[in-house]
């Protein structure tokens, strides 16, 4: 069956920190990744924050190479999103709906990222990513922790489009009415002096009266022009020497002409002579009479030439004070109409501005007032459903809220604010996501939010590292079967240190530290049955499996498997 979310089907990793070369090919669902402290677990989360374009550190290059590699290979089952992206950058779409990133740190410094083999930026890269991956390591939750983020979750739980969109074509009008006033109230000094500046400014453009390529005519005009005489001179030496005087071109070859045409008739082989003579003769004929009209048209008049100079030193003065280009100075002159319109006519336009205004805010307050219900209905559903996920994961007194709180001006998103609340405790208050300092708690409301909008949320691919911070017991068991919960139909990538969490995995890997040759290795093995009880012995009991630990171990497996429907694969 074709899995219909994105996946991650193939990570590489090279020359990363301990990992010399390793390539893990994914499923989907929830994956496991378990090793000891310092194996190297989150080098492959580290792996993927490359990949997602952020900034790279040269010293996480492996030592002694010249540089680290990070591929990853993706399916996409929804590509649409993706390739509107590729397609706003000028790339081909994904084919067979696959795509592939690739990035190269060096340990000099620099290096280069690409999309389907194609060079690209590294925003390119952050944004493709942003579509992609949600990542959550131990201080990494930014995507739950800002408002404006949150007011995105809340809104897809809603589903506010229809409403959202009207409201944001009103607020852009609103912004560009508010722009236009400020240009008409921002007038800097007297506003009398500018009147006049700009009245004279006018002026001295419209009654030159430039005119669209009309420079470059005249000049080549006055270049003429500035050397009629001696143009006149050449010329007629050459109408004279070819038409015109008894000793011209044309005289001296008359006789050459009638004795070729009796050459013809005496000599077979001259037959052609006559014409081609004639040609030449025809040819020089016409450059003589095409120099003539040339000549007739050139004017000599110094007054003439006078105007042409005079014109030209318009042009050089208006691009000197609005050019450099003549396209500077129309520009110059629509900008100063308007400006001068705006002065003038400032308070009647003000006060149609004004009018619009307050028909727009009337607009946005009604478009912004159906946004808050919408919202407010639905962040009374969404609250609740994320406490009860919370209780699950063992916050048996936690409670989450949306609080809503106005803003003084319309905002791009509506009129109001929110901010996601939680107090984990008994007798605690509310207090906003941002300030939770406990890794282990806002990965865990994390995974609740996740669980509730599994059906919405339009990032497929959810990594989670250490998300059993700080848990163990029933708690564990609880965020193993919550992983798993949210991982039907995506998929989720898991660094766990807890054996209970561990079990309800689809796949499990193993990621394990090795010295070889005096160096330090990394390696990642995916897990059969039989190693995965072991692995999972391991962390239940220390390096050392005992039978208790790999009974312990399998039952674990046994209990996960009956529950979630997972823990089956290697």
């Amino acid at each position: 069956m074709r899995y219909s979310a994105l996946m991650l089907t193939r990570l590489r990793v090279k020359n990363l920190a301990l990992v010399e070369d390793v390539a893990v090919s994914f499923g989907p669902g929830l994956t496991i990744l378990s090793g000891e402290t310092g194996a190297g677990k989150s080098i492959l989360i580290g792996a993927l924050y490359l990949l997602m374009g952020e900034r790279a550190d040269i010293s996480a290059v492996r030592t002694g190479a010249a540089q680290c590699l990070v591929e990853a290979a993706f399916l996409l089952g929804r590509p649409e999103r993706i390739n509107a992206l590729l397609e706003e950058a000028g790339l081909e779409p994904c084919g067979d709906d696959q795509l592939i990133l690739r990035r190269v740190v060096k340990a000099g410094g620099g290096g280069q990222a690409f999309v389907n083999d194609t060079p690209v930026t590294l925003p390119l890269l952050k944004r493709l990513g942003s579509l992609l991956v949600d990542l959550h390591g131990p201080h990494d939750h930014q995507s739950l922790f800002h408002p404006a983020e949150q007011l995105l979750v809340l809104d897809a739980f809603a589903g506010v489009e229809k409403n959202l969109s009207p409201y944001q074509e009103a607020f852009a009008r609103r912004q560009l009415l508010l722009q236009r006033r400020e240009e008409l109230t921002a007038d800097a000094g007297d506003v009398e002096a500018q009147v006049d500046l700009l009245s004279y400014r006018i002026r001295e453009i419209e009654e030159a009266a430039p005119v669209e390529g009309e420079e470059e005519t005249v000049r080549e005009e006055q270049r003429t022009a500035g050397h009629a005489q001696r143009i006149l001179e050449l010329g007629q030496t050459v109408v004279q020497a070819t038409t015109e005087d008894d000793v011209s071109a044309l005289s001296i070859l008359s006789p050459a002409r009638k004795a070729l045409e009796e050459l013809a008739r005496l000599m077979p082989a001259a037959a052609e002579w006559p014409d081609e003579l004639r040609r030449h003769t025809d040819a020089l004929a016409a450059l003589s009479g095409t120099i003539q009209r040339e000549l007739s048209t050139l004017d000599a008049d110094p007054a003439r030439l006078e105007w042409l100079d005079n014109r030209l030193a318009i042009y050089d003065r208006l691009k000197r004070k609005y050019g450099p280009t003549l396209a500077h100075v129309f520009q110059t002159l629509d900008a100063s109409k308007t400006r001068l319109s705006d002065l003038v006519n400032r308070d009647r336009q003000k006060a149609d501005l004004d009018r619009q205004l307050v028909t727009v805010e009337k607009e946005l307050q009604r478009l912004g007032g159906d946004l808050h219900r919408k919202r407010a209905a639905a962040a009374k559903q969404l609250a609740p459903a994320i406490t009860t996920q919370l209780r699950a994961l063992g916050f048996e007194h936690g409670r989450f809220d949306i609080h809503f709180f106005p803003s003084e001006t319309p905002l791009s998103s509506g009129l109001d604010k929110i901010e996601f609340q939680f107090a984990p405790n008994v007798g605690e208050p509310m207090r906003p996501l941002r300030t939770i300092a406990s890794s282990g708690e806002i990965s865990r409301v994390m995974l609740a939010v996740k669980v509730v909008l599994a059906a919405v949320d339009q990032i497929e691919l959810l990594v989670f590292d250490e998300i059993d911070a700080n848990v163990g017991g029933e708690t564990a068991r609880a965020v193993g079967r919550k992983l798993a919960q949210a991982a039907k139909g995506r998929q989720i990538m898991a660094i766990t240190h807890l054996p209970a969490v561990a079990a309800c995995g689809e796949q499990h890997f193993a990621v394990r530290k090795t010295v070889e040759d005096g160096r330090t290795h990394t390696h990642v093995a995916a897990l059969n049955p039989e190693e995965r009880v072991e692995e999972l012995a391991r962390m239940l009991g220390g390096r050392d499996a005992t039978s208790v630990a790999l009974r312990h171990a399998q039952e674990l497996l046994s209990a996960a498997a009956r529950l979630t429907g997972s823990g089956k694969k290697g």
